[in-house]
């Protein structure tokens, strides 16, 4: 293990490697599963196998940006609630980011873009027992510090590309898990309904037609809201709804030039 100083309450447990193949696989492992703490957070400079929504990858040059995890048990969350914990991590991570600048957002369902370019990208898996949620697993891939991108991702920056300057890292993240631990205490508090309207206040293209692409073709429609299991209500031109799960609907996202200093 290398070092990785955070300033966090008790009631986090931290551990960082310099490297592992992703920090929700690791956070599987035994040696995480008996932690006394109400979080288990994993921070590591480098992943070899890190990943992205349904099998994509994720880019990230060791020891500039944030890669990490953490695992925890909800308390008292239905399963048909399990979005809201998405929106609550999608919140924090939008918020310690505008702490540095304006123009972020979060893109259905949590990705967070800054303008039309992308930032961060988040995984959350959830074990059941019954119709609850038992455990809650996080993976938060967030470019901070790389100067640029060699895959073909259509759409990156970091923060060091915004802002002209390097950030640091550890200063981030401490934010980030502070305000995650405060929209969780929200939902725990029986807020939902905050929470949510939060969360539409962010997504990106919130306001007004934007271009969508589905199965059956390209179409421009509003977003009109969200389930609490995650599903896309948008209405086109011609006045018709439709509801989509993630995958069933692409945001047309305009061109985009190289963007590295």
């Amino acid at each position: 293990m290398s070092d990785f100083p955070l300033d966090l309450p008790s009631n986090w447990h931290h551990s960082h490697l310099a490297q592992t193949d992703s920090t929700m696989l690791r956070l599987r492992d035994e040696t995480y599963a008996h932690c006394k703490e109400e979080f288990t957070l994993l921070t590591a400079d480098y992943q070899t196998a890190g990943r992205g929504q349904r099998g994509t990858s994720w880019e990230a040059d060791a020891g500039l940006n944030l890669l990490f995890g953490f695992l925890f048990h909800p308390t008292e969350v239905q399963a048909n609630h399990q979005f809201y914990l998405s929106e609550a991590l999608a919140l924090a991570v939008c918020e310690a980011l505008s702490s540095y600048a304006d123009g972020f957002s979060v893109k259905w369902p949590n990705d967070i873009y800054w303008h039309d370019r992308k930032i961060c990208g988040m995984l959350l898996e959830h074990d059941l027992q019954g119709s609850y949620i038992a455990t809650t697993l996080t993976g938060v891939g967030l470019n901070v510090n790389q100067s640029h991108f060699l895959s073909d991702a259509p759409n990156p920056v970091s923060l060091r590309q915004i802002l002209g300057h390097e950030v640091e890292r550890e200063a981030l993240l401490a934010r980030l898990l502070q305000a995650f631990e405060r929209y969780y205490r929200q939902l725990q508090h029986g807020n939902s309904a905050l929470l949510h309207a939060a969360y539409m206040r962010h997504l990106y293209r919130r306001e007004g037609m934007h271009p969508y692409e589905d199965a059956e073709g390209p179409f421009n429609a509003r977003i009109l809201d969200i389930s609490s299991i995650g599903m896309l209500t948008l209405q086109r031109e011609n006045a018709t709804q439709r509801t989509y799960a993630f995958k069933e609907v692409r945001f047309v996202n305009p061109p985009m030039e190289e963007y590295s200093i």
